[in-house]
């Protein structure tokens, strides 16, 4: 089975990620590393990104008009650092997995963890 995990911030973790020194930075992005390379089996794939101020939305606007608008269009006070693509047997596989992420990557201490529809 394979499960969507989304690594997640609140804003004043996100905050006080950007005011870390670049040194701790750095080790912090080398454990997150470390962490993807320990379950290299389970994952599928995975990717960082950028801010949140980076992101650009299209959605349905007046009259069924795309229109595109700055920033995320989804209301929420988490930011999502990241993700992973991973294949496991079941939801407890999934679950042990993401427990161990915390330690690796606390300014990301959120793992929500979506099932993939594969069609």
């Amino acid at each position: 089975m394979k499960y969507l995990l989304l690594f997640c911030a609140t804003q004043e973790e996100l905050a006080a990620w950007q005011t870390l020194p670049e040194e701790e930075r750095a080790r912090t992005y080398a454990r997150s590393a470390q962490w993807m390379n320990e379950h290299r089996a389970q994952i599928r794939s995975n990717y960082g990104l950028y801010l949140p101020h980076t992101v650009t939305s299209v959605h349905v606007g007046v009259g069924g008009q795309p229109l595109v608008t700055d920033g995320p269009f989804l209301e929420g006070t988490e930011v999502i650092g990241g993700y992973a693509v991973i294949e496991v047997t079941d939801l407890d596989e999934a679950l042990q997995l993401a427990k161990t992420w915390a330690e690796h990557m606390p300014a990301h201490p959120v793992v929500e963890i979506w099932p993939v529809v594969e069609e």
